[in-house]
């Protein structure tokens, strides 16, 4: 009889790597906070260009959030 890999709730484990996981996560929750604005979410911006400026917009605001928290 062969040794089966430890199973979970009938089905196999899935190896994953847990840093690539970590980073995965981290664009993930970027692109959601991203979205949550509406303008980028809606896309009313008709033009790349104009769209693409929104996103270094919203992305810019979440930058300077995140470093205004750690500065405290």
């Amino acid at each position: 009889m062969v040794p089966h890999e430890p199973r979970v709730r009938g089905r196999r484990r899935i190896r994953r790597d847990a840093d690539l996981y970590k980073e995965r996560d981290t664009v993930e929750r970027l692109i959601n906070k991203l979205k949550s604005w509406r303008g980028i979410a809606t896309r009313y911006d008709k033009t790349p260009d104009s769209h693409l400026a929104g996103l270094r917009l919203r992305a810019s605001m979440i930058w300077i959030r995140d470093l205004t928290r750690t500065a405290h």
